[in-house]
């Protein structure tokens, strides 16, 4: 009778439907656990392109930060120049072709590493004293993005074949320094006006600034002065201006030169008397960065209360040889003593000047820089001259800043000297006119052996700028 109801109750085909159900509530189950797991796995990080081959690198470590350069940025035609040569390298001295050709080019990076070192932050960080390490990012702009790049600062457009000396950036030993940027910067510098007063390295230098800062608005250029040496871009949207100050001495100078920088006489110095140009805006300003230096080394008349005290290189002249090292001792006491007592309250720097890097001669003598990596130091010494104007500048602001900090002016010093001193590669060379070698490798050129390329080394000191700016 059991089992009569059993199988009346539940046939053969019925008890095969129920079997296939609980199958495939089991199945079901089991993929259901297997799915739920995986997405508790963690995921696989992708591999990202690199510029080193067959190697792997971290992500781009800043938000504004555009891809690596291309290998090739093509040469274009060259623009008018605003003018004609660097105001510090007049134009004679043969030179022969550099020793890389564009063939001769296989890699743009450093092959040492395969990452951008980095430093564990601490409170105190002497961003001057470091190291120039691989980074295979590049710049962050190229030549083609940023149309402020002077025409002798352009090396890539100019037919510079290396491009190693793109791929390198500063880093601080026992700290980090991170990469520029420029979105922050420019919502930090709302309503703001910075300055740069000085010669044709300040010139150089706001190109760079620019240049980055273009990255996220276009700067607009509302001012310049006959010879294109002072200049002034407003960036619209965070009523940002930039302006730099074409002063070579800081202190009243007339100037006796072509627009090749060949000389008729010698420059006439006032040296307790500031230019005009720079202290009449001076309290419009609320970052400023000074400089000068090489344009000392000139043969010169020097003048205090418009009486000539003596020269410096003026054989033909009746008068006291003096020295260089006299005359910028003296103007530059007479620069911090203004600072100092000016009750400014934004924020100044004082930069050191930047060394050149000529080899197997001078300027006028054939002199070169052919090299296509940075160097370590200890590696390459620095001209006596260059170590004079950097004691002179270090004794002399060393004894501004005790004097600012009891007036509360707030003062600060950018070495970056020392860290331009270790890239002899950074400089135009020939390539401070475009294509030089295309009338044939033995053609006579001025070399340029101590302006930057754009972009170049001279991009890192605004990551420096940056953080002693946002450290106040």
């Amino acid at each position: 009778m059991r089992m009569d109801y059993l199988h009346h109750k539940f046939p053969l085909n019925h008890k095969n439907l129920l079997l296939k159900l609980l199958l495939s509530f089991f199945f079901f189950g089991l993929a259901f656990r297997l799915l739920f797991f995986h997405s508790l796995s963690p995921p696989v990080s992708p591999v990202l392109e690199s510029p080193f081959p067959e190697k792997t690198t971290l992500p781009v470590p800043e938000p504004h930060h555009p891809p690596p350069l291309p290998s090739l940025l093509l040469p274009q035609n060259p623009p008018v120049s605003e003018e004609h040569v660097p105001d510090d390298v007049p134009e004679h001295a043969p030179e022969d072709d550099p020793e890389h050709t564009p063939e001769e080019v296989q890699e743009h990076v450093p092959e040492s590493e395969d990452q951008v070192e980095t430093h564990t932050d601490t409170d105190e960080c002497d961003y001057f004293s470091g190291d120039w390490v691989p980074n295979p990012f590049g710049p962050l702009y190229t030549n083609e993005t940023c149309s402020h790049i002077e025409s002798h600062q352009n090396c890539l457009k100019n037919g510079r074949p290396d491009r190693e000396f793109l791929y390198w950036r500063w880093a601080p030993r026992g700290c980090e320094l991170p990469l520029f940027d420029a979105g922050k910067f420019l919502n930090m510098m709302r309503g703001k006006v910075w300055a740069l007063i000085g010669d044709s390295i300040s010139r150089n230098h706001v190109q760079s600034l620019i240049c980055i800062l273009s990255t996220v608005e276009q700067a607009v250029m509302y001012y310049h002065d006959e010879e294109y040496k002072s200049k002034s871009w407003n960036f619209p949207s965070y009523n940002f201006n930039v302006s730099v100050i074409w002063s070579p001495y800081l202190v009243e100078a007339a100037i006796y030169e072509d627009m090749n920088g060949v000389s008729s006489s010698e420059v006439e110095i006032q040296l307790n008397k500031l230019d005009n140009k720079w202290v009449d805006q001076y309290m419009d300003f609320d970052y400023i960065i000074f400089s000068t230096g090489k344009w000392f080394l000139k043969a010169a008349i020097y003048y205090e209360n418009d009486t000539i005290i003596g020269c410096h290189s003026c054989p033909k002249r009746n008068l006291t040889e003096l020295g260089f090292n006299f005359a910028y001792r003296k103007a530059l006491k007479s620069v911090f003593n203004f600072i100092v007592s000016s009750n400014h309250r934004g924020l100044i720097f004082f930069r050191t000047f930047t060394p050149d890097h000529f080899e197997n001669g001078e300027w006028f003598s054939g002199g070169t820089c052919k090299r296509t990596a940075p160097i370590k130091e200890g590696e390459m010494e620095m001209k006596e001259l260059n170590m004079m104007l950097r004691n002179i500048e270090l004794e002399e602001f060393a004894k501004a800043r005790d004097e600012a900090s009891k007036s509360g002016v707030n003062l600060k010093i950018v070495d970056f000297a020392g860290l331009s001193h270790l890239r002899p590669d950074g400089h135009p060379g020939p390539y401070r006119e475009f294509h030089p070698f295309a009338k044939g490798k033995n053609s006579k050129v001025q070399n340029d052996c101590l302006h930057w390329c754009l972009p170049g080394p001279i991009d890192s000191w605004n990551d420096i700028l940056m953080q002693m700016v946002l450290n106040g």
